[in-house]
């Protein structure tokens, strides 16, 4: 049976519990004491089970014009929040 792992634990123990899955732990994280996810090691011979797909947008932010601004941008976010 597999444990069950708060997701608050998850996040600070990261490293070690994706170590324990590696060497074929099996977690439960909850989320409030309600399973919300499982965490285990992929099924073998499935590689690394993980598809990367290819980005939507072209370009980047290499083709963005630079902007100079006369005012100082922490400037500009005060007056937007009326301070």
């Amino acid at each position: 049976m597999p444990e069950k792992l708060a997701h608050r634990e998850l996040r600070n123990r990261s490293a070690e519990v994706l170590r324990e899955v590696a060497a074929g732990a099996t977690y439960e994280i909850t989320n409030h004491g309600d399973v919300v996810a499982v965490l285990s090691p992929p099924a073998p011979g499935t590689g690394t089970g993980l598809r990367i797909r290819q980005p939507r947008t072209r370009g980047g932010f290499a083709q963005l014009p630079r902007v100079r601004r006369d005012r100082p941008v922490q400037e500009v976010l005060d007056d937007l929040r009326g301070d």
